[in-house]
């Protein structure tokens, strides 16, 4: 028998429905569903509550292939936490556009650093894109930190190739418009995020 069978019959044996052990728990209904309907195991913690509310063993509730799994779930959700908290971080330190001289201006024929907000000698439309693109990146930064424990499938499948797709764009636009320190700023943080995409495969 599979620990999503055992956890089923234990609990219809204390006569609970899956509101009554997930209160128990403090959990959510939807994670005593999935975890009863084989989609999924719940984490270490919530192993050991389920464990001690029950009287039962840990072993009693898992095959030895379960406990792998378990672990193996939990390493990759621990995995995916830090990619999301660093993802977000390099994504929202790229405010900084617009306070910091990272464009070169041309004033009285010599190039100065301004911040973007500073920055009123290109091309309206030029820097329409570059706030659109900074506020693009920093947004998608907020959102990778507020919904890090989000389970959407559309969100969690997006939200790292979104904060890529915004790094190119912005990347290339930099470098074709002839701004090469914000071109490297955000070339940099690309990179670290390929890297820790190529790790975490």
């Amino acid at each position: 028998m599979e620990f999503h069978e055992k956890l089923q019959e234990l609990r219809k044996q204390h006569n609970l429905t899956q509101e009554e052990l997930a209160a128990s728990l403090y959990v959510s209904r939807a994670a005593i569903s999935k975890w009863e309907s084989g989609r999924g195991y719940p984490s270490i913690d919530s192993l050991k509550a389920l464990a001690k509310f029950f009287s039962v063993s840990i072993d009693a509730l898992l095959s030895g292939d379960e406990v792998l799994a378990i672990a193996q779930e939990e390493n990759q959700q621990k995995e995916a936490h830090f990619r999301d908290l660093v993802f977000g971080l390099l994504d929202c330190s790229s405010i900084m556009f617009f306070f910091l001289p990272f464009f070169g201006q041309k004033a009285d024929g010599i190039i100065h650093g301004v911040s973007l907000l500073a920055l009123t000698e290109i091309e309206p439309y030029l820097r329409a894109l570059y706030f659109i693109t900074v506020i693009g990146i920093a947004a998608s930064g907020i959102l990778t930190l507020l919904l890090r424990n989000s389970h959407q499938v559309f969100w969690t499948q997006s939200k790292s190739k979104s904060s890529l797709a915004f790094s190119v764009i912005g990347t290339l636009l930099f470098i074709i418009s002839l701004q090469p320190y914000a071109a490297a700023f955000l070339f940099i943080f690309l990179i670290i995020k390929a890297l820790m995409l190529m790790k975490w495969q």
